[in-house]
């Protein structure tokens, strides 16, 4: 086997256990939140199921992309396998959701430490004409990640309980872990003179932190001056970090990328794109769990024409965009995707499930046409020894997308549904007769809906921006980037 194919099957792997992972949670989230299932685990807790594991790769890709390209992507992406699978056993026996909140931190690292390298290292191993084919095939494997954890999830809770979610991550963990150890090499060059950035590390992940904080307090129990307070602390503490980043030798991100059009006009897609689409799911899986009592496995199967249309999409844009270029890809998916969110939101609360398949379809479509084009034109924009950086960068805007459009779902519903009412929802757990919280929460839905179409319809312009023909991008003597 050719040492690329090696390099694809084995970051394949990496990207299919992510996407796993996150969706498995994601339809088991509800059956978690059940009084029987950990006892005392609140909405709040819940919320930082899913946004802790995010916030930590969200806070460390930057460093870790920064310490790939200084000592290797290889050697960081092996002990990456290592700790997501560690932390999975652990979530496997979390006793309360206190404790599997911080084991999904766990994970969360071990997620860092393989995403933040593994676009970088399939760049390496494939040539520019190639990278947009390989990068829709790792995309497969992301959406097929998906599938089975929406189905695979559903499945598994149903029938062994949520615990066996985790389980599932042992054996290819380990396998993965030994083969990229005993086969995978850098092939990249090193940046010389590279230096850390603590202080931006403390301000970017401490300032995110209280933010989401301050937001997801809010949203559970209520808007007050304390948690406003919070949420201006976290965006005072990141705009100090924008300022120190401008003027320390080696900062966290590499503001001379944003120099090359084509690199800032993907990375800003990327984030918009993650805001408006990071909820999606989540929001199926409580109406279909709480406001229609389905199981979690009928959740998972109903999930599926979203996903499957993803994946059909999805190496089928990378194909082309090696031969068109990623414009016309990306921005034709994110005004596809505007159009099934307003679909969406002018759906009433009983319309029938084959309603639902359309928009499900345009949303899978939409999104398998934007992903691969946009991460290769990312990749293709910058020079080899910062590709690491770049898919540090790339990946942290698409994880801070991630938490904003949870915490902004988690606000509206806030806003919009009692405390008891959502707890009852987002558990599966049929309201009392004559309620009126299931009009509420669908109100809320419409209104989420909107605001993702808004926002997908903001990601077009960017998308529109990165380019119209892959090419390789090269770094002079002066170290100055061109693109």
């Amino acid at each position: 086997m050719q040492y690329k194919y090696v390099v694809l099957t084995n970051t394949t792997i990496g990207a299919f256990m992510s996407q796993l992972d996150a969706n498995i949670v994601l339809i088991s989230l509800p059956t978690m939140l059940k009084p029987s299932q950990l006892p005392g685990t609140t909405v709040f807790d819940g919320i930082w199921i899913i946004m802790g594991y995010t916030l930590v790769t969200a806070t460390t890709l930057l460093t870790i992309g920064r310490l790939g390209d200084i000592f290797g992507r290889v050697r960081l992406y092996n002990f990456g396998f290592a700790v997501f699978t560690v932390g999975s056993g652990l979530c496997s026996v979390a006793p309360d959701g206190t404790f599997l909140v911080f084991m999904r931190l766990v994970q969360g690292v071990g997620a860092a430490l393989i995403l933040s390298n593994n676009a970088a290292i399939l760049t390496d191993a494939f040539p520019v004409t190639e990278r947009g084919k390989a990068l829709g095939i790792n995309q497969i494997a992301g959406v097929a990640g998906s599938i089975l954890g929406l189905v695979g999830g559903g499945f598994l809770t149903t029938l062994l309980g949520w615990r066996s979610i985790f389980w599932i991550n042992l054996a290819p963990g380990i396998f993965a872990t030994v083969w990229a150890y005993m086969k995978l090499k850098d092939l990249g060059p090193r940046p010389v003179g590279e230096r850390l950035d603590p202080l931006g590390n403390v301000l970017f992940g401490g300032g995110l932190l209280v933010f989401l904080l301050g937001l997801t307090l809010s949203a559970i129990t209520g808007w007050s001056y304390d948690k406003d307070l919070l949420m201006v602390g976290g965006l005072v503490t990141l705009g100090l970090f924008a300022f120190v980043e401008a003027r320390v030798k080696s900062p966290m991100i590499d503001v001379r990328l944003f120099r090359i059009r084509a690199f800032a006009a993907g990375a800003l897609a990327n984030l918009l794109t993650s805001i408006s689409r990071s909820s999606f799911s989540l929001i199926l899986v409580f109406y279909f769990q709480g406001v229609l009592l389905y199981s979690a496995l009928e959740s998972g199967i109903l999930l599926l024409p979203f996903a499957i249309a993803f994946v059909i999409i999805g190496p089928l844009s990378g194909y082309l965009s090696d031969r068109i270029g990623p414009r016309r890809l990306t921005t034709f998916g994110m005004v596809l995707s505007a159009v099934s969110f307003l679909f969406f939101s002018t759906l009433p609360s009983g319309v029938p499930y084959t309603t639902l398949v359309l928009p499900m379809i345009l949303t899978g479509v939409g999104g398998g046409m934007f992903f691969a084009p946009n991460v290769a034109a990312i990749m293709n924009s910058v020079p080899p020894a910062q590709r690491g950086v770049a898919s540090g960068v790339s990946s942290t805007l698409f994880s801070v997308g991630s938490l904003l459009s949870l915490g902004v779902l988690f606000a509206i519903f806030g806003e919009s549904v009692p405390l008891s009412a959502l707890q009852d929802i987002f558990a599966g757990v049929a309201p009392p007769s004559g309620s009126l919280s299931i009009g509420l929460f669908v109100d809320a839905m419409h209104l989420a809906f909107i605001v993702m179409a808004v926002l997908s319809l903001l990601a077009a312009i960017p998308a529109s921006q990165t380019g119209s023909r892959p090419k390789e991008t090269v770094i002079y003597r002066n170290e100055s980037f061109s693109g």
